[in-house]
Formats: structure tokens, sequence, C-alpha cells
């Protein structure tokens, strides 16, 4: 069955540096477009990158642009997001997702303290 998993995340001090993972089965990975997504304390889930399947077509939402990275490897079935700059309004817990299967992974919890 589909599965999306992700890692990566914990705790760690404003300005620092966090790599999350997605490593994704089950699913023609190679072919899809995934998300990174989070949800913070009391907020709704939002959109934080997206990227093609090809990786030639990348979002940021405006709040991460210039600090956060996407990538995949599609040989391994991983997407990545280097988290670099950290502000305590990044703390939330961050989700992959692979719109076409319409697919959650369980999250990871990234807290950037002050």
């Amino acid at each position: 069955q589909v599965q999306l998993v992700e890692s990566g995340g914990g705790l760690v001090q404003a300005g620092g540096s966090l790599r999350l993972s997605c490593a994704a089965s089950g699913f023609t990975f190679s072919s899809s477009t995934v998300t990174w997504h989070r949800r913070a304390p009391g907020k709704e889930r939002e959109l934080v990158a997206s990227i093609s399947s090809g990786s030639g077509n990348i979002y940021y939402a405006a709040s991460v642009k210039g600090r956060f990275t996407i990538s995949r490897d599609n040989a391994k079935n991983t997407m990545y997001l280097q988290m670099n700059s950290l502000k305590p309004e990044d703390t939330a817990v961050y989700y992959c997702y692979a719109p076409r299967l319409g697919s959650w992974g369980q999250g990871t919890q990234v807290t950037v303290s002050s």
C-alpha cells in the first residue's frame, strides 16, 4: 500500500538547521508531484513547498522562501526538506503528501527554541 514516512525532525535553536526526509513506497514516486505541509499549534495545516516529478517545478510558501530547499532523489524514492535559519514560528508538525493519491505521512515534529 501507499506509504509516506517522514523523519529528521527534532529540537533546534533559532538560527539552526534541520533536514527532513520523506521515504515513499507503494506507488510510482518518480512520476508524482509531492509536497511538504506543516501544522503549527492552533493553526491550520499549510503548504510549505512542492516539487514536481522531475524537479522542474518547485514552489515555496513566502514564509520559507530563501530559507528552505525542497529536493528529491527518485532513485531512492525520497523527498527532502533542508531547513536553514530556523525561526520559532517554524515550530510545527511537518507532513509529506502525495496529492495525486491523497496520501499523507504520519508527520515529524520540528521545534525551534528562541
